[in-house]
């Protein structure tokens, strides 16, 4: 065969460029791109991208978790069958403790474990909703809280009672993808 090359004359043929600076062009390539990419997703909405991304994987979204509770405070002195009661140091209480905007506060109403029911239905799942909703009816209108940062629960059978509880619940939507 005439024009073969020999098995050892391979190393006599220098390469036009060094190899590692071809790895090097397509590193630093790569790196732009990602850099790029970044850039282009700056503004995107984070619910969306996290969506996609899950999507993509075949993952579900996890289940919402409650707040950490940081802080509580209780309503006593219902009378059996009534949801009214004095909220003037609750509403002030709310007041301070949500100036922070990363908070919620879970109001859970309940009722003594007997004859402590709604007086029209005789329900004590309702009488503890009315209370719930009267306590977050009055820290709305106080401007104590927005209604957005507010959780109503319902747990009858307890005490006659409304337990406040101020959860940590991250940073709020408008918020979560700035940088400032």
């Amino acid at each position: 065969m005439t024009g073969a090359l020999a098995s050892d004359s391979w190393d006599e043929i220098a390469p036009a460029r060094s190899v590692w600076l071809i790895t090097l062009a397509d590193l630093a390539l790569l790196l732009i791109g990602f850099f790029v990419l970044l850039q282009a997703h700056r503004e995107a909405d984070r619910s969306k991208l996290l969506a996609g991304l899950r999507s993509g994987f075949g993952t579900e979204a996890p289940a919402p978790v409650d707040p950490m509770a940081v802080a509580r405070a209780r309503v006593d002195g219902y009378a059996p069958g009534s949801a009214e009661a004095d909220l003037s140091a609750t509403i002030a209480w709310a007041r301070d403790v949500a100036r922070d905007g990363r908070t919620v506060i879970t109001i859970t109403g309940s009722t003594a474990h007997t004859g402590d029911v709604d007086p029209r239905t005789g329900s004590a799942a309702i009488l503890a909703a009315d209370r719930s909703r009267a306590v977050a009816a009055a820290l709305v209108a106080q401007g104590a809280v927005s209604p957005d940062r507010l959780i109503l629960r319902v747990a009858p059978g307890q005490r006659r009672a409304v337990t406040l509880s101020v959860g940590f619940a991250g940073d709020p939507p408008s918020a979560a993808g700035d940088s400032q």
